[in-house]
């Protein structure tokens, strides 16, 4: 009798071992199991949702170099990376609609590219483990996105195009040291131009230069800020990285070329557009950082609150040779007086494509 319970006692541990390992077709994979992406070696997916928030030659250059560098890391980790890219075209409605969107959808990270975008999705997210990485944030700490630069301390973190107002002025002065009246073209409700204006005025003021201030919301405020400027007899005019100045330039630059007035921008975008002269960050760079940083939080599991926001001081001065032509200069002598403040000196011409930019 025991002889036979022992058996099926025997044959009951047989049954269930067969049970448990899943011979029914019901089982869940464990960490091991080969069908896991880590033993078959599929590509781990994260979806990333991209808002941009004006169509412009420096914001789309950014998104364009995002996406580009995303792709490359794509191969070389192994994973794939799932973009919902939207614009919202500086509607704030739109905004908020397309961050809600992107939360509706659990995307795994969002991306702001200039700074109402990246504060937009900063309150969206703040009760929520979604991390933000921002792009073209001009001054992070003002607007309160990160604690500091190298310590964020939230979820958000990110790359900042921060001008460096004073070179600028010192590439102005290169090339005209008899200025006596400065313009300052920008739109009053655009977080990037804040401190760079004010910057610009300090330096002015110390310098005993006559300072005229135009504003615009809009493209036609713009051009008629561009033509009072032209009116106030401005000796040149300077506009930081202004996305709404950036999307009136096409329609502003030969106004001050055929005045003479040489515009002086913060970012080279403008020179594609016409402007004289961009100087600042490179955005193409800058795109590609803010990709690195978005595959350090999903990739690597970096934390956002730890990890430093980028900034850039590369020194590049765009020229536009067809602006310079048209205000009488020659891009050799432009280059020759502001290169002992640039890293390097390129040229552009209106509408060409960076990469066929000297």
């Amino acid at each position: 009798m025991k002889k036979i319970i022992a058996l099926v006692l025997a044959l009951t541990l047989v049954f269930a071992f067969a049970a448990c390992s899943g011979k029914d077709g019901n089982e869940t994979s464990a960490p091991n199991d080969s069908s896991a992406p880590e033993a078959t070696g599929a590509a781990v997916t994260y979806k990333v949702g991209i808002c941009n928030y004006v169509d412009d030659a420096s914001l789309n250059q950014i998104v364009d170099n995002i996406k580009a560098k995303l792709s490359s890391i794509e191969s070389e980790k192994n994973v794939k990376f799932d973009i919902a890219y939207d614009n919202c075209n500086a509607d704030s409605n739109v905004l908020n609609q397309i961050v809600a969107n992107f939360i509706a959808d659990k995307v795994d990270l969002m991306v702001g590219v200039a700074t109402p975008v990246a504060m937009a999705m900063q309150s969206a997210t703040k009760n929520s483990d979604i991390p933000v990485v921002f792009s073209a944030v001009s001054d992070p700490i003002a607007t309160k996105l990160v604690s500091s630069l190298e310590k964020p301390g939230k979820n958000i973190t990110g790359t900042s195009d921060y001008l460096d107002t004073a070179s600028i002025m010192n590439l102005v002065f290169a090339v005209n040291s008899g200025i006596k009246k400065m313009g300052l073209l920008y739109d009053l409700g655009q977080d990037s131009s804040t401190a760079a204006i004010k910057e610009a005025k300090e330096y002015l003021q110390k310098k005993g230069i006559e300072i005229v201030e135009r504003t615009g919301t809009t493209v036609d405020e713009v051009v008629l800020a561009a033509q009072a400027l032209v009116s106030d007899k401005v000796d040149a005019v300077f506009t930081p990285t202004d996305n709404t100045i950036m999307k009136a330039e096409l329609s502003i630059y030969e106004i001050f070329a055929k005045a003479g007035i040489p515009h002086y921008t913060g970012a080279d975008s403008f020179a594609l557009n016409g402007a004289f002269l961009g100087y600042g960050v490179d955005y193409a760079n800058l795109g590609e950082q803010t990709a690195e940083m978005i595959a350090e939080i999903l990739v690597d599991k970096k934390s956002p609150a730890e990890m430093a926001v980028r900034t850039f001081d590369n020194g590049t001065a765009t020229v536009n040779t067809e602006t310079c032509e048209a205000l009488g200069l020659k891009f050799d002598d432009v280059s020759e007086k502001i290169k002992p403040f640039c890293t390097a000196v390129k040229s552009i011409k209106t509408a060409e494509s960076f990469s066929d930019a000297q």
